[in-house]
């Protein structure tokens, strides 16, 4: 049985991970800000990334880290940098210390267009350090994440209800479901072959989809047809301000965010996707949708 001590349990996908972490049998640590409710087969371990002797116990007795946790959404900069950058660096030095060699980072889409945005631009940045630690390291950019539990696309779902659903410009993104890339980082830690790659996952959609075909997509899972409008960037940005106003420092459409919606090309490089001996995708994303959708209605989210 591997011991993997984890970050971001807590949270979309880390609660997915660890949730399929303990079906394959694995032991798990995971840090916790606040206290959790007891799970067998979990040892929650309270702090933080900035907090060294968290760090060190959670690495007691790892035999391999997959490091989740990441500021998505923040109004500042310094939220960036202390979330991606100043805490993936403690967690490499965390784990260096522990001689943990194994180590899983997830990092974004992203950091491909750094230039873009502060968050892209801090998760490149986390890479570099990634890349620079001398550990066993494999990382994984995931695209626009979807699943049961999903904050960020809820929105997207509530729209439908008024038949008309606002998207960024005319262009592409790939996607890829919450569970499937818990299970791809689950399946890159006992294969070396993998050490010092950065690979891009989705669904296996050729190209990806088109914002207006995804927002179709999601009118259907919720059984209603929309008509999806690709948005000039002006009116994003000026959502983004509007946003602001409204829900402050919670706001989840920022002028950082606006700036990558605008971006015509979130599609995965085919060559860049994880070997398929080792991985492929299995949640078709129409049903995965679907699916989605449904534990929205069930758990009283829309």
């Amino acid at each position: 049985m591997t011991s993997l001590a984890i970050t971001g349990g807590t949270g979309f996908v880390g609660s997915t991970l660890i949730r399929l972490a303990l079906e394959q049998g694995h032991g798990v640590r995971a840090l916790a800000r606040r206290p959790q409710p007891a799970q067998p087969g979990v040892t929650w371990v309270p702090g933080a990334l900035d907090d060294p002797a968290s760090l060190t116990a959670l690495m007691d007795g790892a035999d391999a880290v997959i490091h989740v946790a990441g500021v998505v959404n923040t109004p500042t900069r310094a939220g960036f940098i202390a979330g991606n950058i100043t805490g993936t660096e403690a967690m490499l030095a965390a784990a260096t210390q522990a001689g943990v060699r194994r180590f899983i980072h997830v990092s974004s889409l992203t950091a491909r267009e750094p230039a873009l945005s502060v968050y892209g631009w801090s998760k490149a940045e986390a890479e570099a350090r990634v890349a620079a630690s001398g550990l066993d390291w494999t990382m994984v950019r995931p695209p626009a994440i979807y699943g049961p539990g999903d904050l960020d696309q809820l929105d997207l779902f509530k729209s439908t209800r008024f038949g008309i659903m606002p998207l960024p410009p005319h262009g592409r993104l790939s996607l890829i479901e919450v569970s499937d890339l818990a299970r791809l980082l689950l399946a890159l830690i006992p294969a070396p072959e993998t050490f010092g790659h950065i690979y891009e996952a989705d669904d296996g959609a050729p190209g990806g989809w088109t914002h207006e075909d995804y927002g179709r997509a999601i009118g259907a899972a919720m059984g209603r047809r929309v008509l999806a409008l690709s948005m000039p960037g002006f009116f994003l940005r000026l959502g983004a301000r509007a946003d602001r106003l409204w829900r402050g420092d919670k706001a989840k459409l920022t002028a950082d965010r606006a700036a990558y919606f605008c971006h015509p090309d979130w599609v995965i490089t085919p060559a860049a996707r994880p070997p398929a001996s080792l991985w492929t995708p299995q949640v078709e994303t129409q049903s995965g949708l679907k699916a989605t959708a449904d534990w929205y209605r069930t758990n009283g989210w829309i």
